[in-house]
């Protein structure tokens, strides 16, 4: 990384990213007070992501964009690559969801606090299937779940084996998975580093994978097909420019949407 573009994240982007997250975290704490079912939070949290997205200097492009909200209760299922992965999905995602994610995340400052107070779904680290039942309550009250089946961010920004819980979550619910792949986020911000390196990301939304009449036996065949979906996006949003996005201006500023 260039000397300049490293001063300019150490002392611009980083330092302003945590002052959002504490602005928008402490919003939404004082809206816990009032709003029990998390919606408000929720609408805070998807200002809070776009704002992160113009600080970062990334530039954003969403494909698939119909597949959202196709259903009105669905698993959403991405790849894991950054911690700037949560941002990029509150920011696009045009519903109320909760997401699932793993426990300690709730001993975080502000962001522990967000997760506890807006409905959000802890899950152990090590869990079992059998724990995801909150989840399976949520999906069938109505409310949709975005879960990253992979269980932890990629270390090398390959695909990780996943896990079971995405498929068992849908099957158990009935409902359908959409698998969505992001690509570019982990170079934006790999794992293990403070430095933001603004790039080209995108985010693909597939076809829904229906559910209806699936029992948990294919819970295992339904997680390979999730995986395979996403690494076909992934694949091809690698070897070329896909046509049709949505693309966002996430330069601080310019925060925005257009068709490309």
């Amino acid at each position: 990384m260039p000397v300049l573009a490293r001063w300019h994240s150490n002392i611009f982007r980083a330092p302003l990213f945590f002052l959002v997250t504490g602005i928008f975290g402490t919003a939404a704490l004082i809206a816990s007070i009032w709003a029990k079912t998390g919606r408000t939070q929720h609408r805070i949290a998807q200002v809070w992501a776009r704002a992160c997205l113009a600080v970062s200097g990334a530039r954003l492009s969403v494909y698939g964009a119909e597949n959202l909200g196709r259903y009105p209760v669905a698993v959403y299922a991405a790849n894991h690559t950054s911690y700037m992965d949560t941002p990029v999905i509150f920011g696009t995602l045009p519903f109320q969801f909760r997401i699932l994610a793993k426990k300690e995340l709730w001993t975080l400052p502000f962001i522990g606090w967000y997760l506890a107070r807006s409905g959000q779904i802890p899950v152990e680290a090590e869990a079992s299937l059998s724990s995801l039942s909150a989840g399976v309550k949520a999906l069938r009250a109505g409310m949709p779940l975005f879960v990253f089946p992979e269980g932890s961010r990629t270390p090398n920004g390959e695909l990780q084996e996943f896990l079971a819980g995405a498929a068992f979550l849908a099957i158990r619910a009935q409902v359908p998975v959409v698998p969505i792949a992001l690509h570019g986020v982990y170079d934006l911000l790999p794992i293990h580093t403070t430095h933001f390196f603004p790039g080209d990301m995108t985010m693909t939304a597939g076809e829904p994978i229906p559910t209806k009449g699936m029992t948990l036996r294919q819970a295992d065949e339904l997680t390979a097909e999730i995986q395979g979906r996403i690494a076909e996006m992934l694949s091809a949003a690698g070897s070329a420019v896909q046509p049709g996005g949505l693309a966002i201006q996430t330069e601080l500023g310019k925060t925005g949407a257009k068709r490309s």
